[in-house]
C-alpha cells in the first residue's frame, strides 16, 4: 500500500528550542545518514547499522563543522515504524535544524507527510488503527481525563475489548455457516438457537454500551458544553467574565448587548469546560439580528450538557422563578439556576429538586464565582477516567459501533424467522463494523489518508 522510500521529518515542535528531533524511517535511513555524517578527518567510523547505543557524531556543511548531535539507531522491525529508524538529537537552532534537512533530502530522503511515521507503523502491524489514532489523542492531550483515554487506547485497551467481540461473533457465525453447509439434511442443527439469543444479546448490549459512552467520551476529549441563558441585563456576560477571569465578553445595561452566542473554555479541577454565553431572552426582540440570536440561545440550550439560567434577584420574585424552575425541568438535563445581584437583594434561594438547583451569588464576588465553579463540576456529574476504562470518544469509533449494534439488532430481531443465511449476512455484517475501528476493513488509501492527515508533521 506503500513504497518503502525513506522519510525524515523534524518531530519537535516547531520553533527554537534546545533540542530538536529528527527522525528518518525507511530501508535507506542507514545509508541516507551515513551520507550526512561522512566523516571529514578519516577518524569517525560511519556504520550506523553497527550502533547498538546512542552516538556522538559532528555534521560538517561545506567542510565546516554545523552542530555535535546525538545518533540513535533502531532497527527494524524493533522501531516506532517498525522500519530501520536513525533520530537525530541536534541544537535547536532553526537554522541547524533547516540544514540538516536538507542534506538528508539531498542524500535521498524527502520530506514526511503528516502522520506519515504512524502510518507506516499502522500498515507493518507495529498498532492497529485506533491505536495509531490514540497518538494523536495523547499529543494533544490537555488534561488528565484526555490523557487517560489516550494513553488506555494506545496500550490496546479499546482493541482488547473488540477483538473480545469479534471472537465471539465470528464463533456464533462459523456455526451458522456449518449449518448452512448441511441445510440438506433437516435432522442436524449446529447451532441452540436460545444459546444463540443469548450470546446475541451479551453482544449486542456491549455494543450499545460502548457507543453511549461516546457523550462522556467526547466530553472528556473536546470539553463538557455550558450554556449561559436568562433574560437581558441579568448578569450573564458579568458570570462569564468573573469564570474566566478576565473581559472576554462586552458588559452594558443596554438590553440585547450580546446579540451572539460567545464561546471560551476553561480547565475546573481538571475538566475542560466549554461555556457559552448566549443572547439575553425577552419577548419583543429589537431587530431580526437580535431575534436570530435569542433562537440560538434556546438551540444551544438545548444541546448543552449543563444549563446556568441567571435571574435578577431585584427584578424576579419567588413566584416567577418557581414558575422558571418548572420550566426548565423539560430540558431533563443538569440545571444550575443563578439568582444575581445578591450583594443587593438578599434572598433565601427557591426549594428545587430533580434536574434543577439554585443558588443565589453577585457576580462580582470571586468566592461565589468560585462556588459556581464548584457547582458545576458536581451537576455535570464529571466522573474520573480510570486507567482500565474503555470508552469511545472518536465519532468514527461511535459512528462504526452505531452500524455494527443495527447488524446485532437485526440478528436478534430475526433469529427466529429469517433465512439462516441472511441471519449469517447480518453477523458478518456487525463483523465488519467492528473491524472498521481497528483497520481491517479499510482498504483504500484515501480513507487512511484522511485519517493520518490530521497528525502533527513528523508524528
Amino acid at each position: 500500500m506503500y513504497n518503502n522510500d525513506t522519510i525524515c521529518a523534524v518531530s519537535t515542535p516547531p520553533g527554537t528550542g534546545g533540542i530538536a528531533v529528527i527522525r528518518v524511517s525507511g530501508s535507506e535511513a542507514f545509508s541516507v545518514c551515513n551520507k550526512l555524517l561522512a566523516p571529514r578527518n578519516g577518524t569517525e567510523q560511519n556504520n550506523l547499522e553497527l550502533p547498538s547505543k546512542p552516538i556522538l557524531r559532528t555534521i560538517y556543511l561545506n567542510d565546516k563543522p554545523l552542530d555535535q548531535v546525538l545518533i540513535s539507531v533502531f532497527h527494524a522491525p524493533h522501531s516506532y515504524t517498525g522500519e530501520d529508524t536513525v533520530e537525530i538529537s541536534c541544537h535547536g537552532s532553526l537554522y541547524i535544524q533547516q540544514q540538516i534537512m536538507q542534506t538528508l533530502i539531498e542524500c535521498g530522503a524527502r520530506q514526511a507527510t503528516a502522520g506519515e511515521f504512524t502510518q507506516r507503523a499502522f500498515l507493518n502491524g507495529k498498532m492497529d488503527l485506533s491505536q495509531a489514532e490514540a497518538v494523536a489523542d495523547l499529543i494533544a492531550s490537555t488534561s488528565e481525563g484526555m490523557h487517560r483515554l489516550a494513553i488506555n487506547q494506545m496500550r490496546g485497551g479499546f482493541s482488547d475489548e473488540l477483538q473480545s467481540l469479534r471472537e465471539q461473533l465470528l464463533h456464533f457465525v462459523s456455526l451458522i455457516e456449518l449449518e448452512l453447509d448441511f441445510s440438506d439434511h433437516d435432522d442436524i442443527e449446529f447451532v441452540d438457537r436460545s444459546e444463540l439469543r443469548a450470546l446475541a444479546i451479551k453482544l449486542r448490549d456491549r455494543i450499545h454500551t460502548l457507543a453511549d459512552s461516546f457523550s462522556a467520551g467526547n466530553a472528556i476529549k473536546n470539553g463538557i458544553p455550558v450554556a449561559i441563558i436568562g433574560k437581558t441585563n441579568v448578569g450573564k456576560s458579568t458570570l462569564l467574565n468573573g469564570l474566566l477571569n478576565e473581559d472576554r465578553a462586552i458588559v452594558s445595561d443596554i438590553p440585547g448587548t450580546t446579540r451572539d452566542t460567545i464561546e471560551e473554555t476553561l480547565y475546573i479541577n481538571g475538566q475542560l469546560f466549554r461555556f457559552i454565553d448566549t443572547a439575553g431572552l425577552r419577548d419583543n426582540a429589537a431587530d431580526s439580528v437580535e431575534a436570530l440570536g435569542i433562537r440560538r440561545s434556546f438551540e444551544k440550550a438545548e444541546k448543552a450538557s449543563v444549563i446556568l439560567y441567571l435571574f435578577d434577584l431585584t427584578q424576579e420574585d419567588n413566584e416567577d422563578t418557581v414558575n422558571i424552575s418548572r420550566w426548565l425541568h423539560r430540558y431533563n438535563k443538569p440545571v444550575l439556576m443563578l439568582g444575581t445581584k445578591n450583594d443587593i437583594a438578599r434572598r433565601s434561594p427557591i426549594h428545587t429538586a430533580g434536574n434543577v438547583k439554585a443558588i443565589h451569588i453577585s457576580c462580582l464576588d470571586k468566592s461565589d464565582i468560585e462556588r459556581v465553579k464548584q457547582y458545576i463540576v458536581s451537576i455535570a456529574n464529571v466522573g474520573k477516567v480510570s486507567e482500565n476504562d474503555v470508552i469511545v470518544s472518536n465519532i468514527r469509533h461511535y459512528e462504526a459501533l452505531c452500524r455494527a449494534g443495527e447488524a446485532i439488532d437485526r440478528v436478534l430481531a430475526g433469529l427466529d424467522e429469517i433465512p439462516t443465511d441472511l441471519l449469517a449476512e447480518d453477523i458478518r455484517d456487525c463483523l465488519r463494523h467492528l473491524a472498521e475501528i481497528t483497520g481491517g476493513e479499510i482498504t483504500t488509501n484515501e480513507v487512511l489518508a484522511n485519517i493520518f492527515s490530521k497528525f502533527c508533521i513528523g508524528k
